[in-house]
């Protein structure tokens, strides 16, 4: 028998949070909450009928006018989701002691700004790991190259060892994202070796600016 109601958690070819209606029709959980509530806000009275209600016409809105289908490329691998809040805890104390060190340091450092190629390519990807990096003191994104999936970072030390490490330090942060939340295509890229640098004939320092 057939099953009226089908669930993400029950048919992993489905974008995440939503419920196949019938054969076709696509229902966006998050959706069809946020519609139930505006409707309650709207009659200004938290009570189960109005809940109910707004359910229903939440649900009978969609299947009249249904969005086109999107899929972010969002999964979500608790494990993963785990260990990246893990690294950020970790990778946000030891760069704020590092920041407070050059901070209070003798010898002032040159920042530099680093181009760092990534493996995944889609959009969320992107979007993600620049969020990420930025999240650390000592680092900052100024600019997501979408045609190539090159990020360019900003870092304190420009050092050669320094730069070295903040590449391994983003395509980290790149693994641990999509190992959260990415696709299983996703998935196999990062466990791949990084990318090569394109040899561009210039010295580590000459892409040193002054702080």
């Amino acid at each position: 028998m057939r099953r009226l109601v089908t669930f993400s958690f029950r048919n992993k070819d489905l974008p995440p949070f939503s419920a196949v209606f019938g054969r076709r029709r696509v229902l966006d959980l998050p959706l069809i909450a946020w519609l139930t509530v505006i409707w309650v806000l709207l009659w200004s009275s938290l009570n189960w009928a109005n809940l109910l209600t707004g359910a229903v016409v939440a649900v009978a809105v969609s299947l009249a006018f249904p969005l086109p289908k999107v899929d972010l490329g969002l999964r979500l691998h608790p494990w993963g989701i785990l260990r990246l809040s893990g690294y950020l805890l970790y990778d946000m104390y030891t760069s704020g002691v590092k920041v407070t060190r050059q901070i209070h340091g003798r010898h002032p450092r040159r920042g530099a700004v680093i181009a760092v190629p990534l493996r995944c390519r889609s959009d969320l990807m992107l979007t993600a790991v620049a969020v990420g990096v930025s999240n650390v003191p000592d680092s900052s994104v100024v600019e997501v190259r979408r045609a190539t999936a090159t990020v360019f970072v900003h870092i304190l030390d420009g050092r050669p060892t320094e730069l070295a490490a903040a590449r391994r330090s983003v395509w980290r942060m790149e693994e641990l994202m999509v190992r959260a939340f990415g696709t299983r295509d996703e998935i196999e890229r990062v466990a791949a070796p990084p990318p090569r640098l394109p040899h561009t004939g210039e010295r580590p320092g000459d892409q040193e600016e002054g702080t």
